[in-house]
């Protein structure tokens, strides 16, 4: 069971650490799923939550030599959520161009276009790659 802490201070949100492993990733879905909905997201946002964090957490583990990896979910009140993996590798990611039909390297094209926006900041222990996706309230809470 992954145990999310929230934020002592900042923007509301979640962090989790789990292990940089593929068996994490549901794991990580469930975590996003489970904070949008308490957060009363409409299921766009929600489906698109789950999507990218799929994808940066699979390339965590895809190419990184990382043994854990941190989700973070925030809402810093501008409309969206900001939905980030870390790990300990410092190449940065860059968006391929392939055909999205590809059954591999097309992880950021899907992050990029289901988000308003996304990036990575460095760290000197690595960097966190993050997306942020337009969230409205659309479920009765």
């Amino acid at each position: 069971m992954t145990v999310a802490q929230p934020n002592a201070i900042g923007s509301p949100g979640y962090t989790a650490e789990v292990p940089c492993v593929r068996e994490s990733v549901s794991r990580a879905r469930a975590l996003v799923s489970h904070v949008l909905a308490v957060w009363g997201t409409d299921d766009d946002a929600t489906g698109y939550g789950k999507v990218i964090v799929t994808e940066l957490l699979a390339n965590a583990v895809e190419h990184t030599d990382t043994p854990v990896s941190r989700v973070l979910i925030e809402r810093p009140g501008n409309g969206a959520v900001h939905i980030g993996v870390s790990d300990r590798s410092h190449d940065v990611p860059h968006l391929k161009t392939t055909d999205l039909n590809a059954e591999s390297s097309r992880g950021l094209s899907l992050v990029a276009a289901m988000s308003s926006r996304w990036g990575y900041e460095t760290h000197p222990w690595g960097k966190v790659t993050w997306a942020a996706v337009k969230a409205s309230a659309g479920r009765t809470q």
